[in-house]
């Protein structure tokens, strides 16, 4: 598939699903869709300073009548379990999109323990997982958990394994 063929699909396929707020922490696996998102007027996306901040800001929107996805990684997603309980507890939709670290070929030690930790945390906090492993199934899994997480009112939660990203090694630009 062509280069960030999956990440335009992506973009249309939340745009499809009425999501007009996006929140995320600058992730260099999201950076095309993110782009995307802050090119289109009818898109609020917003830089937060951490993940929990785009959880309670997502809740919020939800109340005032929009859908938004989250974006980040999996290293984040251990800051957003305590933000989860409320939208949990008060069945506020959330569409998070986790990039996954700490697997196929990953470099930093200290990715591994959460990346391996991330689909059980979520789990815990009742969010629904689909696991997207080939740039032809993201664009359908994040539709249709879009779809669940809105029109079930649950937290939802699409993550993308890094074989799908490319495996990150900043090893040479520290030469």
């Amino acid at each position: 598939m062509e280069d960030n063929v999956w990440q335009k699909e992506t973009f249309s396929a939340l745009r499809r699903q009425g999501i007009d707020l996006v929140c995320h922490v600058p992730d260099a696996g999201h950076a095309k869709v993110i782009e995307m998102c802050e090119a289109d007027n009818e898109v609020d996306c917003i830089t937060c300073t951490s993940e929990e901040e785009g959880i309670h800001l997502l809740s919020g929107a939800w109340l005032g009548g929009r859908k938004g996805a989250m974006l980040l990684q999996s290293s984040g997603v251990g800051n957003i379990i305590n933000a989860l309980a409320m939208p949990n507890t008060c069945r506020i939709p959330i569409l998070i999109i986790v990039t996954m670290r700490g697997e196929y070929g990953e470099f930093n030690p200290w990715q591994v323990p959460m990346g391996q930790g991330t689909p059980a945390c979520l789990e815990a906090m009742g969010v629904r997982l689909y696991r997207a492993e080939e740039p032809g199934q993201v664009a359908s899994a994040v539709e249709n958990m879009a779809r669940l997480a809105y029109d079930s009112q649950q937290l939802c939660a699409v993550l993308l394994s890094q074989e799908l990203l490319g495996a990150k090694d900043f090893r040479e630009l520290a030469k």
